[in-house]
């Protein structure tokens, strides 16, 4: 059994993961840990929680021009969100535009993930690279960032072999 979202984990723990999906328990284990869904259902709410995010953590990054739920972006194709930078030539200015858009499957999950998203998709503002600097600004902004990313692809791997689990 493949399990792609934990693809770069320790194999102890894979086996562990895989003895809770042929037991059926992966499901119940993540409805315990997190009973319900955040509520930020419009792109209106998700752009207001991450521009709160952004104030705490990021105030002299560049403007947000737009946060909204994505329903092109697949997570098959190892994107939760996206950060896209577009600059422009408007007259003899240089003008950029900073959008954040998040997979629509997320606007049914519970809320430390999709906060997770958004502060990995923050920290692209300012780390570009997934490197060390920008790991320790993901866990600046959430402490828990690490933990959460592997509870996230738990979920991932949950409705992959057990569908919506959330409704």
């Amino acid at each position: 059994m493949r399990l792609a979202y934990l693809d770069h984990y320790d194999e102890s723990l894979k086996a562990d993961i895989r003895q809770l999906i042929q037991k059926e328990l992966l499901v119940g284990h993540l409805l315990q840990r997190y009973p319900t869904t955040h509520k930020l259902n419009t792109d209106r709410s998700l752009y207001d929680y991450t521009i709160r995010l952004k104030n705490l953590y990021l105030k002299k990054s560049p403007p947000l021009s737009k946060v909204c739920y994505d329903g092109k972006i697949h997570v098959i194709n190892n994107a939760l969100g996206m950060h896209t930078f577009a600059s422009r030539v408007q007259g003899s200015k240089l003008k950029s535009k900073n959008e954040i858009r998040i997979a629509t499957m997320f606007k049914q999950v519970p809320e430390p993930f999709l906060r997770m998203i958004i502060v990995h998709e923050l920290a692209h503002l300012k780390e570009k690279a997934h490197d060390k600097a920008f790991y320790r600004l993901c866990t600046h902004m959430e402490p828990a960032y690490h933990q959460l990313e592997f509870e996230t692809r738990l979920y991932l791997t949950a409705v992959e072999y057990f569908g919506k689990i959330y409704t």
